[in-house]
């Protein structure tokens, strides 16, 4: 999530009130469940290292994982307890330290950040107040306020931070500073067909009922999407060493120009933390080195990278539209769904997510998650990376402000979509919608790819 220096009180796409709003005790409960379960993986991630370990900076692409702890407790009291609850700032003097716009993550190093125990403190004292808020603030009204979307953003905007701290564990040297249990197997793999069909016609895209979906995400619309082939699962580990066996990062014609730039220029023959050692691929994960496992989702991988493979496979990326509606269309109920399985919240029998897991599962793990048209895995495990530029949709209205979806438009932003195992079931709809730049690799990112019908 991009980050602004304040609150905007224009009008925004929040939830409307009236007869089918939910009940302000039900938002309450929500909001406060979101909050503190973004909060204990916080508490993970920086607890889990030294103060050392805490103010390093472990890549020039990251911020000090400091830095993101105050950051996090700096948005929270700009929008909770200044923006919703109208108090005094507590220590406005860090307000141009943490903002995410005025320095860049090379330069946060340099900056006078609070240092670890002071920045814990800061954190939990904003969440005590921003508690308060939630429980005495009447939610309704104001579009900040209805069905508690306030309190729905911040919580989204920690764990989208918890997941960019995760990415800076795995870019961190030295031994392992997390553990999680391994994720299921794929019982059907061998017998999962290899790539699905996706019947053509309209369906609906996006969201104007999704309480906590961003404004990026908004408003729903009609698209027409002719029938198209999509595979099963993700692109596995095993699959996308063929390609590079195949002297996929020494020919020329796979490669978008600029991707073909970046290949020569980095000397990049593998994904990122991938090495070949004794006729194997190895790879580095969290600390620990291990064979790359064939059956894994492929993962830090860029656009260019992607898009490469599936021109050396015959096929092509699928465009945003087309992945959504391969994982929210029914055409039996002749809707779309919030999820590929359905209406209801995210479980672990439906996916990979919430760092319970630190690594993909196999593809065709998590059969209780497919879509009407059986692909699977389109939640969770890894972001995948579609053809599509970041644009707004139809009726886009910022909110509730400009910086976070709108100065990102445009050709330069290629759009992922699903989630990764580091997302948490809060930041990742069927509607959600993520962008990077197609050079990013350290990000929690792998693809599928597409044909026409």
């Amino acid at each position: 999530m991009t980050d602004s220096p304040g609150p905007d009180t224009q009008d925004g796409p929040g939830a409307p009130d009236g007869p089918d709003a939910p009940d302000a005790e039900v938002l309450r409960e929500r909001a406060v469940t979101a909050l503190l379960t973004a909060r204990e993986r916080t508490t993970l991630l920086t607890e889990s290292v030294d103060d050392h370990e805490l103010t390093a900076q472990h890549s020039p692409l990251m911020s000090p994982l400091v830095w993101d702890l105050a950051h996090i407790g700096n948005q929270e009291e700009l929008w909770l307890l200044r923006g919703v609850g109208g108090r005094e700032a507590m220590r406005p003097e860090i307000d141009g330290l943490y903002d995410a716009f005025e320095h860049p993550r090379a330069a946060r190093p340099s900056l006078p950040l609070l240092a670890p125990a002071e920045a814990r403190s800061y954190a939990a004292e904003v969440r005590g107040r921003a508690l308060d808020v939630l429980g005495t603030t009447p939610l309704g009204g104001r579009p900040l306020l209805r069905s508690a979307f306030a309190f729905g953003m911040i919580a989204q905007h920690e764990q989208q931070h918890d997941e960019t701290m995760l990415i800076t564990h795995q870019l961190r040297s030295g031994p392992a500073a997390l553990t999680a249990p391994e994720p299921p197997r794929a019982a059907d793999a061998a017998t999962l067909a290899a790539e699905v069909l996706v019947p053509g016609g309209p369906f609906t895209m996006g969201t104007s009922t999704e309480p906590w979906a961003l404004d990026n995400e908004r408003p729903a619309h009609r698209r027409d999407v002719p029938a198209f082939f999509l595979d099963t699962a993700p692109v596995t580990c095993g699959v996308y060493r063929a390609f590079i066996e195949d002297g996929g990062y020494t020919e020329r014609r796979w490669w978008a120009p600029e991707g073909w730039a970046m290949v020569r220029e980095h000397e990049l023959t593998a994904p990122l933390f991938w090495y070949r050692d004794a006729g194997q691929w190895l790879r580095r994960r969290f600390g620990v080195t291990e064979p790359v496992p064939a059956d894994e989702p492929v993962l830090h991988v860029s656009w260019y990278e992607a898009d490469a493979y599936a021109r050396w496979a015959g096929r092509r990326l699928p465009t945003e539209a087309e992945w959504e509606k391969a994982a929210r269309h029914d055409p039996a109920a002749g809707r779309s769904r919030r999820y590929p399985w359905g209406d209801e919240d995210p479980t672990p029998d439906h996916a990979n997510l919430g760092q319970r897991h630190l690594r993909p599962a196999p593809a065709g793990a998590y059969p209780g998650g497919r879509s009407p048209s059986g692909a699977g895995q389109l939640i969770g495990d890894v972001w995948e990376w579609t053809s599509s530029d970041f644009l707004p949709y139809p009726g886009f209205a910022p909110f509730p402000y400009r910086e976070y979806s709108e100065v990102f438009f445009g050709p330069g932003h290629k759009v992922l979509r699903g989630g990764s195992f580091a997302v948490d079931a809060v930041a990742c709809r069927g509607t959600f919608r993520n962008w990077d730049l197609p050079v990013r690799r350290q990000i929690f990112s792998g693809f599928r790819t597409a044909r026409d019908a």
